[in-house]
């Protein structure tokens, strides 16, 4: 069986067993970082120098990074539906990957952590109000996207793109500060709120 270490209610953690699940993919999700057993041990910086979860562990296969976790398992796994083989469409859906996660999550990182998490760290209103703009300017793109692509990401197929995008939308959702109307955002999550996967790991009252 795969090894996931990372806590539950992680957002990164939550894309790989979100993709677990619509791969059909049994996997033992150990307990691991803030809260839990700790990722600053020499068995989990064994697994991953920089202490941070998730980690998978597929038989002799260790790696870190949610988003090449995921990539892994949809092409271990059979997931071409989910990351197709066509080099220009697997092009389109790795783009967007990797978009969310360098610009979309590096723009709310700040306002996550002050209106989320409440961490003393986090308290400079400037940054906050520049932390929140940002992020409503890059949930901007993915609406004008959305507005022209189809059902989801990358057309009318769900992908890879979905996992990490939606569940980057539900968190946008559901941080306490004034959301300027995205229709095809909320369109876009209630879509996906149709999928059982989603619902479990992703609109489940974690943001």
């Amino acid at each position: 069986m795969l090894r996931l270490l990372g806590k539950a209610p992680s957002i990164n953690v939550r894309k790989v067993l979100w993709t677990c699940d619509e791969l059909g993919l049994a996997v033992d999700n150990e307990q691991w970082g803030s809260g839990f057993k700790s990722t600053d041990t020499p068995e989990f910086l064994a697994l991953n120098p920089n202490a941070m979860v998730p980690v998978l562990v597929d038989g002799d296969v260790v790696l870190w990074e949610s988003n090449a976790i995921c990539r892994y398992l949809a092409n271990r796994y059979h997931g071409e539906a989910l990351l197709p083989a066509d080099p220009a469409r697997r092009a389109i859906v790795e783009q967007w990957m990797d978009w969310q996660a360098t610009e979309l999550n590096n723009a709310w990182r700040y306002a996550f952590m002050a209106l989320v998490k409440n961490s003393p760290a986090h308290r400079d209103a400037v940054a906050i109000d520049a932390s929140i703009a940002g992020w409503n300017r890059h949930m901007a793109i993915l609406e004008r996207h959305l507005e022209r692509s189809g059902a989801f990401a990358c057309g009318d197929q769900f992908t890879l793109a979905d996992v990490v995008l939606g569940l980057s939308a539900n968190r946008w959702l559901m941080t306490p500060f004034d959301h300027p109307a995205l229709p095809a955002v909320q369109a876009y999550v209630e879509r996906l709120s149709e999928r059982p996967a989603f619902l479990k790991h992703g609109r489940n009252g974690l943001p």
